[in-house]
C-alpha cells in the first residue's frame, strides 16, 4: 500500500465533487472555492494581457466555462488515479499479468471515466471493482451536470443582457431614464409603471441567478448598452432621481420606486461572492439641470445633495460594479 498517494487521491476527489455539487446545485452557494477563484484569476488576467479591449474580454465568459468544465474533469481524473495508486496491485493486465504502472492508471481511469473500460486494465479485488464503478458514475455524472450547468448559464446571459437593453432603450445616462417617462403635456410620469414593474421583475430574476452563477459577472459585453454592469447604475441613479430630485407632487408610483430598489439591493448582495469589492470613491452625481430642461418639477439641489450624501455607501458599490467589468462612469454618452 502507498498510503500517501491514497490520501492525496482522496483529498482531491472530495475537494473536486465538493466544489462540483456547491456551484451547480447550491443555489445560495455562488461558485466553490476552487471554481470561484478560477472564475476571478482568469479575468483578471485576461484584462492584464488584453488591456480592458472589449472583443478580449468578451471571451472571458466562454472561456471561464471551458477552464472550470476542464478542472473539474481533470480533477477527477488526477484524483482516482492517485486513489488506484494507493496499491501497486490494484489494476493487472489479463493480457501481460503485469500490475498497472502511472501510466497504465492514468489509461485505466480515463477509460474507465468516460466507458465501461476496454478491457486492458482490470481491478483484481471487490474492493477496487467497486472503487471502479464509483470512477465511471463520477465521470459520467458529474461532467453531465456540469454540461447541464453550462447550458444554464449561458440561458441567464441572454437575460441578463436583455434586461441592459431595456434599461438603455429608455436612457443611457439616469437622467435620460427620468425624461423618458414624462408626460409634458399633463405634467406626471405617465406610462413608466409598466416599464418599471417589469425591470424590476427582471432584475430580482438577473439578481438571483447572479447569486447563484456568479460568473456571470464576467460575461463581458462588447457593446456598453448591453451590459448589465452599466444598465444596473443607470436604473439605480434614476430610482435615486425619482425619489430625491423629483419634486414630492410629481414623483412616479412610490411603491413601485421602492420595490425597484429593493431588486437593486438583492443584485449588489451578489458581488460578494464575485469577489467585487466597492470603489474608493463616490462617484459623480446626477445633473439636475439635465431634468429641468425637460421642465421636469425637481427638488432642491440641497436635498438631491444630502441622499447623494447618505447614498454614498451604495453608490461606491454601484461604481464598483462598474469598474469591475471594464466601464466607466456614469453613462454610454456625454
Amino acid at each position: 500500500m502507498e498510503p500517501l498517494y491514497l490520501a492525496v487521491g482522496i483529498v482531491v476527489l472530495v475537494a473536486v465533487i465538493v466544489d462540483i455539487l456547491w456551484t451547480t446545485l447550491w443555489v445560495d452557494g455562488g461558485s466553490g472555492p476552487l471554481s470561484g477563484r478560477l472564475t476571478t484569476w482568469t479575468w483578471r488576467g485576461l484584462r492584464t494581457l488584453s488591456g480592458d479591449h472589449p472583443r478580449a474580454l468578451s471571451l472571458a465568459g466562454p472561456l471561464i466555462l471551458a477552464f472550470t468544465l476542464a478542472m473539474w474533469i481533470a480533477l477527477l481524473w488526477i484524483g482516482w488515479t492517485f486513489l488506484f495508486a494507493g496499491d501497486k496491485t490494484a489494476l493487472i493486465s489479463p493480457q501481460t499479468g503485469e500490475y498497472a504502472d502511472w501510466t497504465g492508471r492514468f489509461y485505466y481511469v480515463a477509460y474507465t471515466m468516460f466507458t465501461n473500460g476496454n478491457g486492458d486494465y482490470s481491478p483484481t479485488t471487490g474492493t477496487w471493482e467497486i472503487a471502479s464503478s464509483f470512477t465511471t458514475a463520477t465521470g459520467m455524472a458529474f461532467v453531465t451536470l456540469g454540461v447541464s450547468y453550462i447550458l444554464t448559464v449561458l440561458g441567464a446571459v441572454s437575460e441578463k443582457r436583455s434586461f441592459a437593453s431595456d434599461v438603455t432603450g429608455l436612457g443611457e445616462r439616469s437622467e435620460a431614464f427620468v425624461r423618458a417617462g414624462w408626460n409634458g403635456t399633463d405634467e406626471e410620469f405617465r406610462g413608466l409603471d409598466l416599464p418599471m414593474e417589469s425591470l424590476s421583475t427582471q432584475l430580482s430574476l438577473l439578481a438571483d441567478q447572479h447569486k447563484a452563477y456568479p460568473i456571470l459577472h464576467y460575461y463581458h459585453s462588447e457593446q456598453p448598452s448591453r451590459a448589465s454592469a452599466m444598465a444596473v447604475p443607470i436604473f439605480d441613479e434614476a430610482l435615486t432621481l425619482f425619489r430625491h430630485g423629483v419634486d414630492e407632487d410629481a414623483q412616479p408610483n412610490p411603491t413601485l420606486v421602492e420595490n425597484a430598489r429593493a431588486s437593486v439591493d438583492s443584485y449588489l448582495d451578489t458581488l460578494e461572492t464575485a469577489f467585487i469589492e466597492p470603489a474608493d470613491e463616490v462617484p459623480p452625481p446626477p445633473d439636475l439641470e439635465r431634468v429641468r430642461d425637460e421642465e421636469i418639477p425637481t427638488a432642491d439641489d440641497d436635498e438631491l445633495d444630502e441622499a447623494l450624501e447618505e447614498l454614498s455607501e451604495r453608490r461606491r458599490k454601484l461604481l464598483g460594479v462598474v469598474r469591475a467589468d471594464a466601464w466607466y462612469w456614469p453613462s454610454l454618452d456625454e
